[in-house]
C-alpha cells in the first residue's frame, strides 16, 4: 500500500513538472515578430507622400505668369495645399518686362495663394541683376519679393552687401537695407 501512494505521488510530481515546463514555455516563448524602429516608421510615412519633377503654373489677373519647378515635393498632412520642394526652380513672367529666374536647395509652395519660401543658396537674376541670400519670401498676393540673410546685390556696376533686398513685383521699385539703424549697406563699386 505504501508503494501505491509512493506511486502516486511521483506520478502528482511529474504530471505537476509537465504543467509547470509548458506554462514556462508558453510565457517565454520567443514570438516572431519584428519591432519596427521610429526611424523606419518615419521614412514609410514620409515616403508615401513625395512627388517627383514637381511643376505648378499661375497666372494672375494682370497677365503675369508664375511657374514654380522641383525635383522633389512632399505635400504636408496638416495642410495640403503645402507642397516642401527640393531643388527649386522658379520662373516669373511678367506682363511688360523682362523674365525674372529664382533657385534655391528649398521651397515651401502653398498652392491656394501661391506664395512661395525658398532657403538655402538662393538666387534670383533679373536682367543683368543678381541677388543672393538664404531665404526669400515671394508673394503674388503682396506683389512683393524679401530676401535676407546673407544677401548679395550684384549688377554691372556695383556689389551691394545687405540684410535685407525688398522689390515690389509691380513697380519694380527695390529696398536695399539693414535691421540695425547703426550698420550700413555695404556698397563696392566694379569700375
Amino acid at each position: 500500500m505504501i508503494i501505491r501512494h509512493i506511486g502516486k505521488i511521483i506520478f502528482i510530481i511529474l504530471c505537476f513538472i509537465i504543467v509547470l515546463i509548458l506554462i514556462n514555455s508558453k510565457i517565454f516563448e520567443k514570438k516572431n515578430t519584428t519591432l519596427i524602429k521610429p526611424q523606419e516608421l518615419e521614412k514609410e510615412v514620409y515616403s508615401s507622400n513625395k512627388i517627383k519633377d514637381v511643376k505648378y503654373t499661375t497666372k494672375d489677373n494682370d497677365g503675369n505668369e508664375y511657374t514654380v519647378t522641383a525635383l522633389e515635393g512632399e505635400i504636408d498632412y496638416s495642410n495640403p495645399n503645402v507642397i516642401y520642394l527640393t531643388g527649386v526652380k522658379a520662373l516669373i513672367k511678367l506682363v511688360n518686362s523682362e523674365n525674372i529666374y529664382v533657385t534655391s536647395n528649398y521651397g515651401k509652395y502653398n498652392s491656394d495663394n501661391f506664395d512661395t519660401i525658398f532657403s538655402k543658396n538662393v538666387q534670383i537674376d533679373y536682367l543683368n541683376n543678381k541677388i543672393t541670400g538664404e531665404y526669400l519670401d515671394f508673394s503674388l498676393e503682396r506683389n512683393s519679393m524679401l530676401i535676407t540673410k546673407k544677401v548679395v546685390y550684384t549688377n554691372l556696376e556695383n556689389i551691394l552687401k545687405a540684410d535685407a533686398v525688398e522689390m515690389n513685383i509691380k513697380s519694380k521699385d527695390t529696398k536695399i537695407f539693414m535691421y540695425e539703424n547703426q550698420k550700413k549697406v555695404n556698397i563696392k563699386s566694379l569700375n
